[in-house]
């Protein structure tokens, strides 16, 4: 069993894939309302990053280019793939189009909820994009119960490197031992245990739910 530990626990959620919809959800409906297939969307991101030597989705999560270059940036990856491909229904304003109605996942949000109401604290820490903000976080609906937001466009380091949880910690004065992440990826999950902090792996809400009720429990004096 896990020690208890010095401090109060602070759990950080992550936004996309935890409290948003499946990423795989988001990129179908894309595709739905776009005609940009999903593979061939995901090779334009790719394409992007690579343009900058960074994985996929990193330029615009830094910040290194506003959303609107990126959208002429994917589409110019993809007419060189795909020249006959009618873009005309992907549009520049890419965060209004690509949470257009989707939801939160409720039972994440109730937990973040449940935890703050009883004393833990929790924050939000994601790589996501400037121009998005307005947009997922009308949809997570947590401004009330919130203590920290670390967003990787604004610190200009992204999951998984290790500054980023670093900062994460300093920013609501805690040690590292005393952070729990929940993230969709094992990569950001690995590199939070190396950083010093504890992290679940997301696969469904009861079982990262779950997982992080048992810990908290371990930590208890």
């Amino acid at each position: 069993m896990t020690a208890a530990r010095a401090g109060e626990p602070f759990v950080w959620f992550d936004f996309g894939g935890v409290l948003s919809p499946p990423l795989e959800d988001l990129f179908q409906r894309y595709e739905v309302v776009t005609g940009i297939p999903v593979d061939l969307f995901k090779y334009a991101i790719a394409e992007v990053g690579s343009e900058y030597g960074l994985p996929p989705l990193a330029p615009i999560e830094l910040g290194l280019l506003d959303e609107r270059e990126w959208v002429r940036k994917l589409h110019a990856a993809i007419r060189v793939k795909e020249p006959a491909l009618d873009l005309s229904r992907s549009e520049a304003d890419f965060g209004r189009q690509w949470f257009a109605g989707h939801r939160v996942n409720e039972a994440v949000r109730d937990f973040a909820v449940e935890l703050a109401e009883s004393g833990t604290r929790v924050g939000i820490l994601s790589n996501n994009v400037v121009e998005w903000e307005p947009y997922w976080r009308s949809m997570i609906d947590l401004d009330d119960v919130l203590v920290g937001m670390i967003d990787s466009c604004k610190v200009g380091f992204r999951k998984p490197d290790a500054q980023i949880f670093d900062i994460a910690a300093a920013s609501v004065g805690v040690a590292p031992e005393q952070c729990i992440l929940i993230d969709d990826l094992a990569e950001n999950c690995a590199a939070a245990r190396t950083s010093g902090w504890e992290a679940v792996q997301f696969h469904d809400a009861q079982q990262s739910i779950s997982e992080v009720r048992r810990i908290l429990e371990q930590w208890r004096p």
